[in-house]
């Protein structure tokens, strides 16, 4: 039975209220969503279609924003291809392979916004006077393969194999499902529990463990068979038994039938109010804005790297001895690739949040900042003092961004990680075409765009308070991120049609030497198995189709010239927005 539907959040104040906007000109990369999220934000629009969105309103002058697919992509497919999205997703399988979804198209959608928000807030404090903003769907799919870019051209090899396998699991009774823990000990019980063979449990549990990072999990087969061998509800009683979380896999039809209707974010206004103050100067938008980011894995610290690519000064809160996740491998001059690719450029403060004393001076250190950060697990910063009415008390002006996994929006919800929430909305079976079982990817999606999301939540939470001369609290989510990302599918379940894909779609065809993918709708008019890519796509061409070589190893994009390096010699992808 199809969980009730959470009841839909009444809106509040928006920093978009009393503004127009209209489209113009040829279509975009991310018309629909860059619309939608303008309404969502309390625009008007005057009408028009197009892909660049001008808005306007009194006292706030008149700011444009316009996405393409890039130099080489002609559309999602291609763009998948020529950025490496299709290698990443593909690992699980073996090959290359397409998002079903319009993942690098909603990314480049979210990134825009933000840019016109960081426009908007920009001009409202006086600082550059920007006036249009550009986003390419090829920079913004670096951006959210930034992790795996930089591994690729990191000093070392990775800790955990790249091969072919991983979940989902199947039970005997043939329930589809995702297991979830974040601890060896009960990795191992739950294993236990099922007579799997100690040594497939010890080899098992690396590759499982490193998956967010690799988007693979080659463990033993044996592992798969124990699962195969065992009802759902056994295998329930020994994720009970041990900790562990399982989750089956939901289709898009049970996430459409309790779809509550929500925003990706919402925006709380505190009662205390500030006095605005003038920015800084700068060439960026978010000059002279303070983050404190408490943040672990990639949500959050995706969130803050973005903030700080707008301009604003980053500080990480970390833990005494500092993140943990500074030495995970592969690294760069000692530091991980991984980590730099979120965390470059922030400064770092080492709290301990379990001494009170560490928790007082996070306070007073919140107290100076315009905004606080972090992705701990529900209920903790009440634990801690260290909510969103504790921090306020000292900084009515801030603004107190929680990025979490289910917004508090799903009663029976599993562990709120990348994996278990595509299992539990429908992702699994929004990204694979008809004739591939479904299955969450292994590439982090939610993760990135729940970061990204995050960000244009926090923008939104800044000129909402520059507008009202309110503090505000702002909420953002995985779960709101599978909802936008899974729209259009769900919207096809909603109305009894088929959800998924066709056959076939987005796969890349083999050629003697490589890959290529045709742009979507495109009909293959022979076989190109046994040409050299280069004949073959200069064939398709001649016939006038859109076509792209496909990004099979990552390192192969580090010499396009678009990627630089930083300090510590890690591969850096470039900024996805460009401002006048």
């Amino acid at each position: 039975m199809a969980t009730p539907a959470t009841p839909a959040i009444a809106r509040t104040a928006g920093p978009l209220d009393g503004l127009r906007f209209e489209g113009s000109g040829p279509p975009g990369a991310a018309d629909a969503l860059v619309a939608e999220h303008l309404r969502l934000l309390g625009a008007r629009t005057d009408g028009g279609s197009g892909g660049r969105f001008t808005i306007t309103g009194r006292d706030m002058g008149e700011v444009s924003a316009g996405t393409t697919w890039g130099e080489t992509a002609t559309d999602e497919a291609t763009a998948q291809a020529a950025i490496g999205i299709m290698a990443v997703h593909g690992r699980r399988d073996g090959t290359p392979r397409g998002l079903a979804v319009d993942y690098a198209a909603t990314a480049t959608g979210v990134l825009a916004v933000q840019g016109m928000l960081a426009g908007l807030l920009a001009r409202a404090r006086g600082g550059r006077h920007i006036t249009q903003v550009e986003v390419s769907a090829e920079r913004a799919g670096l951006l959210t393969v930034s992790q795996y870019l930089a591994a690729a051209g990191a000093e070392e090899g990775e800790a955990a194999e790249l091969a072919p396998g991983g979940p989902p699991f199947t039970s005997a009774d043939g329930t589809v499902f995702e297991l979830e823990t974040l601890d060896p000990g009960v990795w191992a019980a739950f294993w236990r529990a099922l007579d799997a063979p100690e040594k497939a449990i010890r080899r098992g549990w690396r590759p499982f463990q490193f998956r967010y990072a690799t988007a693979c999990a080659p463990f033993p087969q044996v592992l798969h068979e124990a699962v195969r061998a065992s009802t759902w509800e056994r295998i329930r009683h020994s994720a009970e038994s041990s900790g562990a979380d399982v989750c089956p896999l939901h289709s898009l039809a049970e996430r459409a039938a309790e779809y509550d209707g929500a925003a990706p974010w919402k925006l709380t206004p505190y009662d205390a109010t500030y006095s605005p103050a003038r920015a800084t100067t700068g060439d960026l938008p978010l000059a002279g804005f303070t983050v404190l980011e408490a943040g672990r894995r990639i949500q959050a610290p995706l969130a803050a790297h973005v903030l700080g690519l707008l301009g604003a000064e980053v500080i990480r809160i970390e833990p005494p001895g500092g993140d943990p996740l500074r030495g995970m491998p592969p690294a760069c001059s000692g530091v991980s690739a991984r980590w730099l690719a979120l965390n470059r450029g922030k400064k770092a403060v080492e709290v301990d949040i379990k001494s009170p004393s560490d928790r007082e001076r996070l306070r007073e250190m919140a107290a100076g900042a315009d905004v606080f950060l972090h992705n701990w697990a529900p209920g903790k910063a009440a634990q801690l003092g260290l909510d969103h009415e504790d921090l306020a008390a000292a900084n009515p002006a801030l603004v107190y961004a929680y990025t979490s996994g289910w917004a508090g929006r799903l009663a029976d919800a599993p562990m709120g990680t990348d994996f278990m929430v595509q299992a539990r909305t429908g992702v699994g079976e929004a990204v694979r075409p008809a004739d591939e079982a479904p299955a969450p990817s292994l590439m982090t999606l939610l993760d990135v765009l729940g970061g990204l999301l995050g960000a244009e939540a926090v923008l939104a939470g800044l000129l909402l308070r520059e507008r009202t001369t309110h503090g505000v609290c702002v909420d953002s989510s995985l779960l709101g991120a599978a909802d936008v990302l899974t729209a259009p599918a769900r919207a096809r379940a909603a109305q009894g049609l088929d959800p998924r894909r066709s056959a076939g779609f987005r796969r890349p065809l083999r050629t003697a030497d490589g890959w290529i993918a045709l742009a979507d709708h495109s009909a293959i008019p022979y076989d190109v198995s046994e040409l050299p890519t280069d004949q073959a796509l200069e064939r398709l061409r001649d016939r006038g189709l859109a076509a792209v070589p496909v990004v099979t190893d990552l390192a192969d994009l580090l010499a396009s010239g678009s990627i630089s390096c930083d300090a510590h010699g890690a591969p850096a992808v470039p900024t996805p927005w460009s401002f006048a």
